[in-house]
């Protein structure tokens, strides 16, 4: 496009007060030759947008540079429609609420910031969105016949889509299927599980197609795009969808390996999953000689909460086992429960149903397992209870009931061994590699995905698979592809439920926005994607392997593959890229080393160090602007950049800045490792582990490696920012200043 720019400087805030306005202007049009350089004391308001929507009319400007506030707020204010190009420079909150007003060293920030903003606005180019040659498909795949996908596949029909449901059993239903009762809200009775009525809604209704004794054979495509093979019942499809919903559901952990509680050496010793199909056929009775229960004792966190078993809560078990002490007061009065427990955990109003079974006569113990035992034809359990602070023994047991818990159906129960496919590292003698969630490569067979990355999902290290928890607890790391249910965490009915119905409303927005090129979380409504200048790549491969979204697939020849729609718009491929070939229309390696290159860079007798930080615009940028809200002061010799997530971080760009005089590079990014807060996965991890790189290039420079720093910052460190911005300059000050200068 051809573009005609102009630059607004908001007065109101502060800025005007703490700043020169008029030779940022001339920053503006002498530097830059941009002819309309305005200033307005209340931008946002009214009458400022107005101002720029008649330039707008008038003038034909189509590029607008705002001098004012945070790009994080008013940004609907400051739309101006898809084909204008709008670049926010952040005054207020990083510059004159963070530094002392009508200084040297406040307005040189102001004045690089609207340098570094004005270069950008060159660089940028408006976005193409990606419109593929296929026809965009809306419909929704649900994997999984179970209360999660039923819930699921029916939201999506209600909500005006078509759902295709694929069930590996003969018949819809589920674990729900061998449930007896329900405990549900306000968690006062049990409750019929509806579940007949919920299975003929589904059968029923015109937009959802059904499939059992199906699986799902292959998945290849991307988001709008997918291609899935169903096989089933001697015969095969392929549907075409938008976007995927997993509803595999759980499997209980493997009693067997609770050999010291009993289980598989006493008849009477089950689990709570057998206790429940026991229920629901009719009459609860020992397994032994079939005689009515009358004492029963039940386990809890049978193998949970326990490093050697399940070292997790699954959140439901206390409420089941309060449920089926019910089961066996219903059918005697008379009978005696027992529930040995570590913590009750009923969450929320379940503690009603808690207060319940109390009042009902039950006998709470806390307590540990010391020993299951049998004599005389019934069952003992010897305990420590932690209250009596003794150890105790209860006799004449009819049943011991584990309360095994939840393991998500994407972890295989033994870590199996498969023959390692090329190029996998790891194998033994025999050619065989274990299969682990870190492995890439699974056991367990739900979607059959085409993608190189693997198969299947990428899991945690539980087995659930992964998503950013906090913010977007939906999403896995394939775009697209959402999980509901206890496959993504333990919960009980009701919040399955809600999770189904949360699942596939993000599958629809999934669709939605792929039909119109724009990406989901967290950059939704992005339309740009990575564009691939072919002609220098080196099939490295780097793209491909450090993807966290698996967007990208490569050929025989190993040249990168793009996906677009799977693509969350990271840019870590682009920071990946040793040949810097790929990039965005308002996103690329050179644009932000033209930012750097903007930085006036003073010299060194000026005794004025120069800080470039690279920031993520998710937590750390967030947390630099809560620091300036709060007033809190930094020092004025510092520069921001955002960047989409410190993976898109390109090496040349600390490299060129470095060589061109700038004294020091702080990489400010999320937390990572187990807990991570990174919304792009590993995009922190992957910078972090570049910088160790970096060393090499210092080396060459003659420089410090301690020039060079990645620091963590989550939303909610804004306090912690002046401390670390504080102890980088100490830092920079001992080093010197960088020789470079003035070159």
């Amino acid at each position: 496009m051809d573009k005609k720019t102009a630059v607004y400087i908001c007065t109101g805030c502060g800025i005007g007060d703490a700043l020169d306005v008029d030779k940022l202007s001339e920053i503006a049009s002498d530097d830059f030759s941009i002819p309309i350089c305005k200033e307005h004391p209340f931008l946002c308001g009214p009458e400022g947008v107005e101002l720029i929507k008649k330039d707008i009319e008038d003038e034909g400007v189509n590029t607008i540079i705002i001098a004012a506030c945070s790009p994080r707020v008013n940004y609907d204010v400051f739309n101006f429609g898809a084909d204008k190009i709008v670049e926010r420079v952040n005054l207020r909150e990083q510059v004159v609420w963070m530094q002392p007003p009508n200084e040297e060293d406040t307005q040189m920030l102001a004045e690089d910031n609207l340098r570094m903003g004005c270069s950008k606005a060159n660089d940028t180019e408006l976005p193409e969105p990606y419109k593929p040659e296929e026809e965009i498909s809306k419909d929704v795949l649900v994997v999984g016949g179970g209360l999660a996908g039923l819930t699921a596949a029916l939201e999506t029909a209600k909500a005006g889509y078509k759902a295709i449901l694929v069930e590996k059993e003969d018949r819809l239903g589920g674990f729900m299927a061998k449930m007896k009762k329900l405990v549900t809200m306000p968690y006062k009775e049990l409750s019929d599980t509806g579940l007949e009525e919920l299975v003929k809604a589904v059968e029923d209704n015109p937009n959802i197609k059904v499939y059992t004794s199906s699986t799902v054979e292959k998945v290849s495509g991307a988001p709008g795009l997918f291609s899935v093979e169903i096989k089933g019942n001697g015969s095969s499809a392929t549907e075409k969808v938008g976007a995927i919903v997993q509803a595999t559901g759980w499997v209980p952990y493997d009693a067997n390996k609770l050999g010291h509680l009993g289980y598989g050496k006493f008849k009477d010793v089950i689990t709570n999953v057998e206790m429940e199909e026991m229920a629901a056929a009719g009459k609860i009775t020992r397994p032994s000689d079939g005689k009515e229960v009358q004492n029963v004792l039940f386990v809890q966190c049978a193998g949970s909460r326990d490093p050697e078993h399940l070292p997790y809560c699954s959140s439901v078990c206390c409420l089941v086992s309060l449920k089926q002490a019910t089961y066996v007061k219903e059918q005697n009065p008379e009978a005696v429960n027992y529930i040995l427990y570590k913590d009750m955990r009923t969450l929320g109003q379940a503690e009603d149903f808690y207060r319940k079974t109390q009042q009902d006569g039950n006998v709470f113990i806390r307590g540990t397992v010391a020993n299951v035992g049998e004599e005389g034809g019934k069952l003992f359990v010897e305990a420590d209870d932690e209250l009596l602070g003794e150890k105790i023994k209860v006799e004449d047991l009819d049943l011991v009931v584990l309360a095994v818990g939840m393991v998500p159906s994407t972890q295989p129960d033994e870590i199996p061994r498969i023959p390692a496919p090329e190029g996998a590292e790891g194998a033994d003698e025999e050619g065989m590699i274990e299969v682990t969630p870190d492995s890439g490569f699974y056991a367990t067979k739900a979607l059959g995905l085409e993608y190189r990355q693997g198969p299947e999902l990428p899991t945690l290290k539980y087995g659930f698979p992964d998503s950013h928890f906090i913010c977007f607890p939906y999403e896995t790391r394939r775009t697209g592809i959402y999980t509901a249910g206890c496959v993504r965490r333990p919960m009980e009915t009701a919040k399955v439920i809600d999770d189904a119905t949360g699942a596939a409303m993000k599958a629809i927005q999934c669709t939605e926005a792929t039909a119109v090129g724009m990406a989901v979380h967290p950059r939704a409504g992005d339309m740009t994607y990575p564009e691939f200048n072919m002609q220098r790549c080196t099939q490295c491969k780097r793209c491909t392997e450090e993807c966290p979204f698996g967007a990208i697939n490569e050929d025989e020849k190993a040249n990168p593959l793009p996906n677009p729609t799977r693509c969350r718009r990271c840019g870590v491929c682009m920071g990946a890229c040793p040949e810097r070939i790929i990039s965005f229309k308002n996103y690329s390696v050179p644009m932000i080393g033209n930012m750097i290159k903007a930085i006036e860079v003073p010299e060194e007798d000026e005794e004025k160090p120069r800080i470039v930080a690279l920031v993520c615009e998710n937590d750390a940028y967030a947390a630099l602007d809560m620091a300036g809200i709060r007033r809190l002061k930094i020092s004025p010799y510092i520069r921001f950049i955002p960047v989409r997530c410190l993976g898109s971080v390109n090496l040349v760009w600390i490299a060129d800045a470095l060589s061109r005089g700038i004294d020091g590079i702080l990489l400010m990014g999320c937390r990572y490792g187990d807990d991570y807060q990174c919304h792009f996965i590993k995009g922190s991890e992957l910078a972090n582990t570049r910088l160790g790189k970096v060393s090499e290039t210092l080396d060459r420079l003659a420089l410090e490696s301690d020039r060079v720093k990645f620091v963590e910052v989550g939303i909610a460190d804004y306090e912690k920012i002046p401390k670390i911005i504080e102890e980088f300059m100490e830092t920079i000050e001992e080093v010197g200043p960088n020789p470079y200068k003035g070159w």
